[in-house]
């Protein structure tokens, strides 16, 4: 070997006995990789109750709920199918699951997720008439008159049971 050649060798050599301490200082700091926990993959069809045909465009709104604590939410709307997926939610949560869809009562209900996958049919009804004072209602105005007819005659008992004194 020629000199020329030995000394491109040992300028190599010393150039890459620099770099090695260099490469093993960045294992040393940081945060070590912690690898995200699996997840469920939840498929959630919405469908109308009194036929079966699904809801599209629904609303469906998931909470994760882990040891008691809301994780935030995420909403999705339903295809022409009726269904939304997510997998987003670790194995192990619990799922409190709200969907909410145009002349449908909101859903609600709460689904704990022990496995990799979770199918849920939601099964939307139409809304009832809302309670008013301002209506009768029938099994409540039998017992109201009932309940009057009893302040009656309690009322007369007491009328009737009371001293009355005679003049003299």
């Amino acid at each position: 070997m020629n000199r020329g050649s030995l000394r491109r060798c040992l300028l190599l050599l010393a150039a890459g006995l620099l770099l090695v301490p260099v490469a093993f200082c960045q294992t040393g700091r940081g945060r070590k990789y912690k690898p995200p926990p699996p997840t469920c993959n939840i498929t959630v069809t919405v469908v109308r109750a009194e036929d079966g045909k699904p809801v599209e465009n629904a609303a469906v709104v998931f909470h994760p709920v882990k040891d008691g604590k809301d994780k935030g939410n995420m909403e999705l709307r339903t295809n022409e199918h009726g269904q939304a997926n997510l997998n987003l939610v670790p194995v192990g949560d619990t799922l409190l699951l709200q969907v909410i869809a145009d002349g449908f009562r909101t859903f609600g209900e709460e689904y704990p997720l022990p496995d990799a996958t979770k199918t849920i049919e939601v099964k939307l009804q139409r809304p009832v008439s809302q309670y008013s004072i301002y209506q009768n209602h029938p099994q409540q105005g039998q017992n109201q008159n009932n309940q009057n007819q009893n302040n009656k005659n309690s009322g007369n008992k007491q009328q009737g049971s009371g001293s009355t004194s005679n003049p003299q």
